[in-house]
C-alpha cells in the first residue's frame, strides 16, 4: 500500500477505470456472443443483433478497450457470416 497521498489516489482511480473497463469489455462480449447465436440460429432479429454489436464494438475502440484494427476484424467477421447466411 502506497505512503504518498497522490500515490493513494491513483490506486483508487485505477480500481474504478479497471471495474468500468471490465464492465464495457463483458458488454461488448455478450453483444457480439448475441449477434453470433442469432446469426447461428437464423433469427429474426439477426440483422439487428448485428447492427448493436457493431455499435459496441466502435463504443470500445472509442474509450480504448479495443484497438481499431481489432475492431475492424470483429466487425468484417460479423457482417461477412450475416451475408452468408441471408
Amino acid at each position: 500500500m502506497p505512503n504518498i497521498k497522490s500515490a493513494k489516489k491513483r490506486v483508487k482511480v485505477i480500481a474504478t477505470k479497471t471495474a468500468q473497463n471490465k464492465a464495457l469489455k463483458s458488454a461488448l462480449r455478450t453483444a457480439v456472443k448475441k449477434a453470433y447465436n442469432a446469426i447461428d440460429t437464423n433469427a429474426d432479429n439477426k440483422a439487428e443483433a448485428v447492427r448493436l454489436a457493431v455499435k459496441k464494438i466502435d463504443q470500445s475502440v472509442t474509450k480504448g478497450i479495443l484497438h481499431k484494427n481489432t475492431a475492424a476484424r470483429s466487425k468484417s467477421n460479423l457482417v461477412k457470416r450475416l451475408n452468408a447466411s441471408a
